[in-house]
């Protein structure tokens, strides 16, 4: 009997190794990409709201072109911009474009990606 929990504290203890592990490489690619993508869109708008929008981004990574321009406390014209660069370079993804009344939906799928272990968007 003494074995049998052995056996299961050892499964149950490198289980948990395993998943801290997995869980500090996503930690770190999370963090390099956020490095990354600030310098890039610095770079791309050109805009004083650029880290404003990569943390919404990174917040929020399924979001509204609507939910976006009302809720990144970014001025509506300079956050259309900010969205329309960053789709155009592909940051964004559309999951769902916008059609009549329904707003875009965009994914950042770089951070999806990470956060899913394989490319799921």
């Amino acid at each position: 009997m003494r074995k049998r929990r052995t056996g299961w504290c050892e499964f149950f203890l490198t289980a948990l190794i395993e998943q801290a592990r997995e869980n500090y490489g996503k930690d770190r690619a999370i963090l390099d990409l956020y490095e990354t993508e600030k310098n890039r869109i610095i770079e791309l708008t050109h805009s004083q709201y650029a880290i404003r929008a990569l943390d919404f981004i990174f917040n929020r990574p399924i979001f509204t072109s609507t939910v976006f321009t009302k809720e990144a406390d970014i001025p509506k014209p300079t956050a259309a911009r900010i969205l329309n660069l960053l789709r155009g370079d592909g940051l964004l993804t559309d999951l769902r474009p916008a059609g009549g009344r329904s707003p875009a939906i965009l994914a950042f799928s770089a951070l999806l990606n990470i956060a899913e272990g394989r490319a799921a968007f």
